[in-house]
C-alpha cells in the first residue's frame, strides 16, 4: 500500500507444519537495465536526491563520505541477515558501494533495527517501516525528533543512519522493507509516481532493487559528487557523469513524462492507504482516475488509477471492477517498463475469470506472468498466481497437475505470506473462486 507523504522516509504502512512446506528463496537477481534517456535520468536524480516526499527541496546533497557498515540489532526474523548478505552484495557489485557487515566488534555507521510493528505505528501510525538520520535506537527518536535531530533538510553529510523494520511480518514484507529503507538511508529520499521501473514509487509494485535504482545509487556515489553540493551544483555534474555510467542513455530519445500533482497522490494515497472508510476511498479512487483523465496521462499512472479503482469496487460491483482492471491492463501494456504491474492486474482479471468456470481464459493471463513475478522476486504474487493457475487447471479437468502447481505455491507463499495461518488463508481465499467447490 502506498505510504504516506512526509519527511520521514518510510515504505507504507512461525514454525509451520510439514504439510505447509519449507520456504522457497529467490536464486540469482535478474535486474533489467534502464531504458530511459540520460537526460530523463538526470531529471529523475535531482527530484529524488533535492527534496523529501512531502515536496520541501534540500539545501545539499548528502551521502556517506567513509566506508558504510551495517550491523543488525533488535530481534532479527531468520530471513532477514540472508536477505541483507544478498542486497549488500548487490550494492557492492551493481552500484560500487563500498558497504558490508560491520564486524563483530568493528563501529557501524548504520544500523538496521528489528521491532515489532507495535512498536514502529507507536511512532509513525501509517508507516511498515522507516530511515532516521542520527540515532541508532527506536528509543530515541522521540527524544531526536523533538531536538530537531531527525531533519533530514538540515543534513549536509550522512555519518549515522537507523531503519526500523518489522520482526513480526512476513519475509518478503521485512525484505521489501530492507531494500527500500536501505536504499533510501544511503541515497535519494524522496519517492516519484512516475517512475514505473522503481522502488523509488509509492506505489510499492517493485519489491526488490531494480536495475535503474541501482543506476542512481552508483551516482550517488560516483567521485563526481560529494556531500554539501548544492543543486546547481550536482545538475552541472549529471551530463558527464551519467554518459560515464550509462552509456546507452545519451542515444535514448528524451520522453520525460509530467510531474504527478499532489491531489493525485493524495487521492491515491486515501484509496489504498490506511484509515478511510470505504466511501472516502471510492470517492478517492474515483478522483485519481479523474485527474489521470484531465491530465491526459496514458502511462503507468492511467494504469493504477484504474487498478485502485477495480480493487475499490472488487467487493460492491465486481463487473465495475473487471472493466477498471481491464483497462488498467490496456495502459501498462504500452510499456516493457510496467511488466510487473501488468502481473497484478492479470491476477485479478484470472480470479475473475475463474469465479466464472472460464479455466482457460484464466490459463492464458497467469501462463505469462508467472515468468515476472520470478523475475521481480515477488514471492507473494508468484504464490498466489500459481494458486489461481492450480484451481484454472481444476476446471479445465488436468486435475493431477494442478495438485503438483497447488503444492509448488506453497514455499513461495511461505516466503510471501509468512504464518502458516496466512498461507492457508490465501489458500481459501483463491480456492473459493473455483465454482466447482463449495465451502
Amino acid at each position: 500500500m502506498p505510504g504516506n507523504s512526509g519527511d520521514i522516509p518510510s515504505r507504507a504502512a512461525t514454525p509451520s507444519p510439514a504439510d505447509i512446506g519449507s520456504i522457497k528463496l529467490f536464486s540469482v537477481p535478474r535486474p533489467t537495465p534502464p531504458m530511459r534517456s540520460n537526460r530523463d535520468i538526470a531529471r529523475d536524480f535531482l527530484d529524488l536526491s533535492m527534496q523529501l516526499e512531502s515536496g520541501r527541496q534540500l539545501r545539499s546533497f548528502s551521502r556517506f563520505e567513509a566506508p558504510i557498515r551495517v550491523r543488525v540489532t533488535g530481534a532479527p526474523p531468520t530471513t532477514l541477515l540472508p536477505d541483507l548478505a544478498r542486497v549488500l552484495h548487490r550494492l557492492r557489485s551493481e552500484a560500487g558501494i563500498d558497504i558490508d557487515h560491520a564486524g563483530s566488534n568493528a563501529p557501524a555507521n548504520l544500523t538496521i533495527q528489528a521491532v515489532s510493528r507495535a512498536e514502529i505505528r507507536r511512532h509513525l501510525p501509517q508507516a511498515a517501516c522507516f530511515v532516521v538520520p542520527n540515532i541508532d535506537d527506536i528509543s530515541q527518536y522521540r527524544r531526536a525528533r523533538m531536538a530537531g535531530r531527525t531533519n533530514w533538510s538540515s543534513l549536509t553529510r550522512r555519518d549515522k543512519i537507523a531503519i526500523f523494520l518489522p520482526n513480526d511480518a512476513s519475509p518478503q514484507e521485512v525484505r521489501d522493507c530492507l531494500h527500500e529503507e536501505l536504499a533510501q538511508a544511503i541515497g535519494p529520499l524522496n519517492d516519484l509516481y512516475r517512475l514505473p521501473d522503481s522502488v523509488f514509487n509509492d506505489d510499492n509494485v517493485h519489491t526488490v532493487l531494480t536495475g535503474f535504482d541501482m543506476l542512481i545509487l552508483r551516482a550517488y556515489y560516483a567521485p563526481e559528487l560529494r556531500s554539501g553540493m548544492s543543486y546547481n551544483q550536482v545538475a552541472e555534474r549529471l551530463p558527464a557523469l551519467l554518459s560515464r555510467l550509462n552509456p546507452r542513455g545519451n542515444s535514448v530519445a528524451s520522453g520525460a513524462i509530467s510531474s504527478t500533482p499532489r491531489a493525485w497522490i493524495q487521492a491515491v494515497q486515501t484509496a489504498l492507504g490506511p484509515g478511510a472508510s470505504y466511501g472516502q476511498r471510492q470517492r478517492a479512487a474515483s478522483q485519481a482516475v479523474s485527474i489521470a483523465q484531465t491530465m491526459g496521462w496514458t502511462d503507468h499512472r492511467r494504469g493504477f488509477s484504474h487498478y485502485a479503482m477495480g480493487r475499490i469496487a472488487q467487493s460492491t460491483d465486481p463487473a465495475a471492477a473487471q472493466k477498471h482492471f481491464s483497462a488498467a491492463d490496456a495502459y501498462y501494456r504500452q510499456s516493457p517498463a510496467t511488466a510487473p504491474h501488468r502481473a497484478l492486474t492479470a491476477s485479478q482479471l484470472a480470479a475473475n475469470a475463474i469465479s466464472q468456470g472460464r479455466g482457460d481464459v484464466a490459463l492464458m493471463l497467469i501462463n505469462p506472468q508467472i515468468e515476472v513475478a520470478e523475475r521481480y522476486e515477488n514471492a507473494a504474487l508468484l504464490a498466489t498466481l500459481l494458486l489461481l493457475r492450480a484451481e484454472a487447471l481444476d476446471l479445465t479437468g488436468r486435475s493431477s497437475e494442478a495438485k503438483t502447481v497447488r503444492l509448488d505455491s506453497l514455499g513461495w507463499a511461505r516466503y510471501g505470506y509468512g504464518a502458516d495461518w496466512a498461507v492457508r488463508a490465501k489458500m481459501r481465499e483463491v480456492a473459493a473462486l473455483n465454482p466447482l467447490k463449495s465451502f
